[in-house]
């Protein structure tokens, strides 16, 4: 099992530890430390070395920060983690705050005193973040001041080891596009922005460029390394030589050297003597790399990180890489689906088994490197928790009459995949239909779309809500993400957001899951991926226009649709899609699992 269910989340022992974190500010003479839930990466995704505010407060959310104070303290978390925020850490000790809309920043000024010092340690916080929490303390008369070393670390007495796992090479037949291709790219960037050096500090970052995986975080194949591209030289790769293996050690040797990762703070001074102009990313590097290049005479250059950007833009190698994962998934979710409309209306179900049983169903195709993150397995009233994560626990029986919501996904080495579906046990209620119903229009009017060059997915978010608006319902996390090529599930820079401001460009792969939470009750989400296409002229119009391919392959639940809501074109889309679903799929499935598929994608009419 790829997948833990023992209970990584506890405040029981947040107080204790949180007082100790005090008293240690105190010997350090600090008023305050800023605790957020990163690494000095700066992933989505940390190793358990850095599980710093899980430890400290309980909270097991991928985003989030607290504030310790001597006598306040904070969590700030985003919509996904509202509910969860309350059900896991001691609210007695803590105030959870909403992170959009009673920022961290806005809370220094309103909380901090004239004359106090709140620590950071600025291998955790972006260059950005310091900028921010900095004018915070200024304007509340307090100082925002380095500390030599993290405070936590001194107190966590059993603190995990930092990881080393073996490192593969990304072979040119699934990346697309030699890491030579895409350094001499990267350094064409550089040469545009100015600079002479780049820093590279995201992990997935890394393992693009380099066409390199690596194990060191859970459901990422990514190795936590760190990089640098000068012009005039070869690429340097911080990593411990011990991890690669000769065939990996070989490709990388091509365009890079490996250098020892203690060595990477003097090859930052040695730019700095060079007098080099460097490039890094302030949104995500961290303010200590920035400390060390500018104390030690070089120019930083703020810039994006030159990979983000041709990372999301899938080659066609790639694109066609995530057609055949997302064909194999599918297989796999069939059989699964299959299964539980078999073993559900007995009652013998629960959270546990059903995530358990789908793993096993994708590891039975002998492709599975991973999954691509904990499932989110609800039952129930856990099915309205967005970011849910199953634990012995909390497990919960799926007893007919109630949701069951499954968001799982898996890592081949040929795609990523991240799929969202929601079912019925026995017969569902009029007002679950309904829901279910807004959020499938909301998930295909976002995938129907046609939509012009410079187009983000701001633009288009409010497609799949409007059914849901209309109503007077809503919900409260981005309508899709980025999606990497086996790498991180959760890829910038495109998104489909209410904010989000990127052009969206073909090749690029997102999701499309829009939901519905009622707390306390149930929870619905419907997430397939779809890939930007090339834009094409329509008859009788003007422009050419882009439009989505669906790349996720799974039937959706028809029991919960009230098709008298839907649009003659909505189940139009609908119908072809299981027509689809079933003629790809079948071919593969023994007889039961090709009758329940013929059965699930039965046309629907109105």
């Amino acid at each position: 099992m790829f997948q833990s269910f023992d209970d990584v989340a506890s405040s029981e022992n947040s107080a204790e530890r949180i007082a100790a974190l005090r008293a240690r500010l105190a010997e350090l003479d600090f008023d305050g430390f800023i605790v957020p839930r990163s690494d000095e990466h700066q992933g989505e995704y940390v190793a358990a070395y850095a599980e710093r505010l899980r430890w400290l407060t309980g909270f097991s959310g991928s985003a989030g920060l607290a504030i310790i104070m001597a006598d306040a303290a904070a969590i700030f978390v985003d919509g996904r983690y509202t509910i969860q925020v309350t059900e896991q850490v001691d609210t007695a000790v803590m105030t959870p705050q909403h992170l959009i809309e009673a920022p961290p920043a806005t809370w220094i000024e309103n909380n901090l005193r004239s004359g106090q010092r709140l620590a950071y340690d600025p291998w955790l916080l972006t260059s950005s973040q310091v900028e921010r929490f900095g004018k915070a303390c200024r304007k509340a008369g307090a100082e925002l001041v380095p500390a030599g070393t993290n405070p936590i670390d001194d107190i966590w007495s059993d603190q995990p080891a930092r990881p080393a796992g073996a490192i593969t090479a990304q072979p040119l037949q699934f990346a697309g596009k030699s890491s030579a291709d895409k350094l001499s790219d990267i350094k064409s960037d550089l040469a545009s922005a100015g600079a002479n050096a780049l820093v590279l500090t995201l992990p997935d970052s890394i393992a693009w460029a380099f066409n390199i995986r690596g194990s060191d975080v859970a459901h990422n194949p990514v190795a936590l390394a760190l990089a640098i591209i000068r012009q005039d030289q070869p690429a340097q790769l911080f990593m411990s030589a011990e991890r690669i293996p000769e065939d990996a050690r070989t490709a990388i040797e091509k365009v890079a050297t490996i250098e020892a990762p203690g060595s990477f703070g003097h090859h930052l001074e040695q730019l700095g003597k060079d007098k080099a102009k460097v490039s890094l990313d302030a949104a995500w590097a961290p303010q200590a790399i920035a400390e060390i290049l500018t104390d030690a005479g070089a120019t930083v250059i703020k810039q994006t990180d030159p990979c983000i950007l041709p990372k999301a833009v899938k080659n066609r190698v790639e694109i066609e890489g995530a057609r055949a994962a997302h064909h194999r998934d599918g297989i796999a979710m069939v059989r699964f689906l299959t299964w539980f409309d078999r073993e559900a209306p007995g009652g013998g179900l629960d959270e546990v088994s059903a995530a358990t049983k789908l793993e096993g169903f994708r590891a039975d195709t002998g492709e599975l490197k991973e999954i691509s993150f904990d499932s989110i397995s609800g039952a129930g009233p856990h099915a309205a928790i967005p970011h849910y994560r199953v634990s012995v626990r909390s497990n919960l029986k799926i007893e007919p009459g109630n949701i069951y919501l499954v968001d799982s996904g898996a890592q081949y080495i040929d795609g990523t995949t991240d799929i969202t579906r929601t079912m019925i046990v026995g017969e569902p209620s009029a007002e679950m239909k309904d829901r279910f119903t807004r959020v499938l229009k909301g998930m295909i009017n976002l995938t129907r779309v046609r939509f012009p060059a410079g187009t983000s997915g701001g633009n288009l978010d409010v497609l799949a809500r409007q059914a849901l608006w209309t109503a007077g319902l809503d919900f409260d996390h981005g309508t899709g993400h980025g999606v990497g090529s086996y790498l991180s599930v959760h890829e910038g820079p495109a998104r489909f957001s209410k904010a989000d401001t990127t052009k969206l460009q073909a090749g690029m792969i997102l999701s499309n899951e829009p939901g519905y939470y009622k707390q306390g009750e149930f929870g619905i989400r419907i997430e397939n991926l779809v890939v930007v296409r090339e834009p094409e002229d329509i008859p009788g119009g003007e422009r050419p226009m882009h439009w989505l391919e669906t790349l996720t392959l799974c039937p959706i639940d028809r029991r919960l649709i009230a098709a008298k809501l839907m649009t003659d074109e909505e189940l139009a889309w609908l119908n072809a899609y299981h027509t689809r679903v079933h003629d790809e799929l079948s071919p593969a499935l023994d007889k039961d699992e090709a009758a329940w598929l013929k059965q699930a994608t039965a046309e629907i009419t109105a």
